[in-house]
């Protein structure tokens, strides 16, 4: 294995093992994380969540067959710099992913699920970010996809990036419901992916 897939797996174990890992402490504090699809919710919400988990676990095969399957010839980029730069980029994503998750503590979830009790967090990197988690999804994407550059996951970048704004979207009509004048204050201060964006 060349450096390349080495730096990839660990970069994949690393945000993966952290989603999961996340998971089941919360599970140990009887919370259900992974709401996506799951509880009381509009149709349309519920139908992007469905979709959305299903596009990302397709990514994540994407990703371990782009990152073992490959040769030279199969990746449509391969510059070792452009391929170091991708990982860089995955590893940036995966750093905002988990800071992400640790700032929001027990109030993290996957999915809009009204009969979840959480807080708003605007601290720690919600300060910059209204969407640091998915932000952290979208970097590791893009760089992993840069990294190990070929059609499907190419079609899984794009596929991905397009559900987690719908999700974005969809959490937007949710939050003020929960939160109210709180969230509103929020959003006109935060941007919704980095600083003003």
């Amino acid at each position: 294995m060349n450096l390349v897939k080495g730096l990839g797996s660990l970069l994949i174990v690393l945000f993966y093992g952290s989603y999961f890992s996340k998971l089941l402490l919360q599970r140990r504090h009887g919370i259900s994380t992974n709401r996506l699809g799951r509880g009381e919710k509009p149709k349309q919400t519920h139908i992007i969540e469905i979709i959305l988990k299903a596009a990302t676990f397709s990514m994540a095969v994407a990703q371990l067959i782009s990152l073992f399957a490959g040769t030279n010839g199969y990746y449509l980029i391969s510059f070792d710099a452009v391929r170091y730069i991708g990982l860089g980029i995955a590893l940036a994503g995966t750093g905002v992913f988990i800071t992400a998750m640790a700032t929001m503590k027990n109030s993290w979830r996957a999915g809009v699920d009204a009969s979840q009790h959480t807080e708003l967090i605007r601290h720690g990197i919600y300060r910059f970010s209204r969407n640091p988690a998915f932000l952290g999804f979208d970097l590791f994407y893009m760089g992993f996809t840069l990294a190990f550059c070929n059609p499907v996951i190419l079609f899984f970048l794009i596929f991905c990036a397009v559900l987690l704004h719908l999700q974005i979207l969809e959490e937007e009509k949710f939050l003020p419901l929960v939160f109210g004048k709180e969230y509103t204050n929020y959003k006109k201060s935060t941007g919704r992916y980095f600083l003003f964006l």
